[in-house]
């Protein structure tokens, strides 16, 4: 699929959109009817179609056909004026859940320390001077670096250096920073991890983080609600 800079995360609640063509990107939640109308739009139907079809559905439960086209064609022309009436990314689904593993003081030399602070550098030049999609690129490229996926460990040791990195840092780094910094400080080691953003839908909520070998890394355990469904993954193709 040719990237449009729509991604999707897809859950039973609803569906969430993240726009990365503008600025530091913008999501935009739909619940489980809303949902469906941007499924039926973006599988091939015309909006009028669209409306029409899930209108007969709802009416044959019992809902107010009136009611519900005159919401189900707002919403349409909603998001047709905010461009997101587009085909969008979607990370394959896993089976399970990945496992959470919670951010631990683990042990780093000096060249991932060093290596912490230009991935912290990188992250915040490219999030905060730049639009977001800057950053998306430079995150694919180093993708193409020589390194092989990075175990626990090693994952835990370049988050730690991140965190310690952005002590020296003036303003608070964010869940976006971190993880972008510890994809690229991964990669200035000679490994890989997998940069995650994603969405939750009870309640509402964002998030973006590393992942290997079927784990989150570095997470704070009062701070997040899980699970988080991915929206757009970097990693290196296979």
């Amino acid at each position: 699929m040719t990237r449009t800079g729509l991604y999707a995360a897809l859950a039973p609640q609803g569906v969430a959109l993240l726009d990365t063509r503008h600025g530091r990107g913008h999501w935009r939640f739909l619940d489980p009817v809303g949902a469906q109308l941007w499924l039926e739009i973006t599988r091939g139907s015309t909006p009028a179609h669209a409306v029409a079809t899930l209108t007969a559905r709802w009416e044959a439960k019992g809902a107010d056909a009136g009611q519900v086209r005159t919401d189900l064609t707002a919403l349409a022309a909603d998001l047709d004026t905010a461009g997101l009436l587009l085909p969008a990314h979607r990370p394959d689904q896993r089976a399970e859940q990945p496992g959470v593993r919670f951010a631990a003081a683990a042990p780093a030399g000096v060249p991932t320390r060093l290596a912490g602070h230009a991935g912290l550098f990188g992250a915040l030049v490219l999030l905060r001077c730049l639009p977001v999609r800057f950053a998306l690129t430079a995150a694919r490229a180093t993708t193409r670096l020589p390194g092989r996926a990075a175990t626990v460990a090693q994952a835990e040791a370049v988050f730690a250096a991140v965190r310690r990195a952005a002590r020296w840092w003036p303003g608070r780094a964010a869940c976006l920073e971190e993880s972008l910094a510890a994809h690229f400080t991964a990669a200035l080691t000679c490994h890989r991890v997998t940069w995650v953003i994603g969405a939750r839908f009870t309640p509402h909520g964002a998030h973006a983080w590393i992942e290997t070998e079927g784990h989150v890394i570095g997470q704070e355990e009062t701070d997040r609600v899980w699970p988080y469904m991915p929206a757009l993954k970097v990693e290196r193709s296979h």
